[in-house]
């Protein structure tokens, strides 16, 4: 099936289609949410709304890209509702529980150790510090690193997901780059990103 039968189908409510275009794009709608999320579970969770509300606005879309595009689209602005609200509720139970927290609670918390293997250990901290060096990057440059590292996504492909020309998203990824390589090594000369 064509993407324009797809579409045409998808206008029409066909529920074979609609799982026609889940098989053919749930790999890369999650590995998007996750490029950006950085939780495969959410990003999983984020990819079911990406395909609900595909399926609500099908009637907008308007063949002027790709399904595959649009989609893109899509599971950006869903995966970035989803971290603005998480950033959101975890400020909220941090002040809940630093409320209910006394004294001898903090420091119980702050003396945890695990009984992991080292180099498990170390793997795991690697992981969390490119994490937040990619979580502190300034939105736009996270979205364009995400497309072009994680999803493999040409400029081309890159600026008709973000609406923008191919020189800005090569500004974009410039800077990316350079922002992430001065906070690793900001990281591991001060252990502060």
């Amino acid at each position: 099936m064509t993407d324009n039968e797809l579409i045409l189908q998808l206008k029409q409510k066909n529920h074979e289609a609609f799982k026609i275009l889940v098989n053919t794009y749930q790999k890369l709608v999650i590995n998007t949410c996750n490029g950006l999320l950085l939780n495969y579970e959410d990003s999983q969770d984020v990819a079911q709304e990406v395909f609900i509300e595909a399926y609500k606005s099908i009637h907008n879309f308007r063949n002027e890209s790709k399904i595959s595009t649009w989609l893109y689209r899509i599971a950006i602005n869903k995966s970035l509702n989803f971290i603005r609200s998480k950033k959101i509720s975890k400020w909220v139970s941090r002040l809940e529980s630093l409320a209910t927290l006394k004294g001898s609670d903090l420091s119980s918390i702050a003396g945890n150790s695990s009984d992991e293997p080292q180099s498990n250990i170390e793997d795991e901290q690697r992981k969390q510090i490119l994490h937040r060096a990619l979580e502190a990057l300034p939105e736009n440059q996270r979205i364009a690193f995400t497309l072009n590292k994680y999803e493999d996504l040409s400029y081309k492909e890159i600026s008709e997901v973000m609406n923008i020309s191919v020189s800005a998203i090569e500004s974009l990824l410039f800077r990316a780059k350079k922002n992430l390589q001065e906070r690793l090594i900001r990281y591991y000369k001060n252990n502060t990103l």
